[in-house]
């Protein structure tokens, strides 16, 4: 397990999570995630193992749909950072690109049907 960093692009939400190494990102293909264009996680990551800090009012919530899953993003510049899943609600897949040190342009991808969950 390694301990990674991240933040959205102004710095006002961060956040550090422990996980296994990272060697791929996920797309999906859902409504959101083709129009977020994020890389995320391809693992969960539990709750316990999320710590997030956030200025004051910055963190804000979409849902839609079923309302299961939570899409976090920086209301200061617009960065989605993380989101609770549907697939395993309560755990959280992190937006990959908002990890320090790691090239998302390097990393191979694995597409997800999120369309036909």
């Amino acid at each position: 397990m390694a301990e990674y960093n991240g933040s959205c692009h102004c710095g006002a939400v961060k956040f550090s999570f422990t996980a296994p190494a990272i060697t791929d990102g996920l797309r999906c293909n859902c409504s959101i995630c083709t129009k977020k264009g994020a890389l995320m996680s391809n693992f969960f990551i539990a709750p316990e193992d999320l710590k997030i800090q956030a200025e004051e009012g910055v963190l804000n919530t979409y849902q839609f749909e079923t309302h299961t899953a939570k899409h976090h993003f920086c209301n200061q510049c617009g960065i989605y950072t993380f989101h609770q899943t549907r697939r395993k609600p309560g755990y959280f897949r992190v937006n990959l690109g908002c990890v320090e040190g790691l090239d998302t342009l390097t990393l191979p991808v694995v597409i997800a049907d999120g369309a036909a969950f």
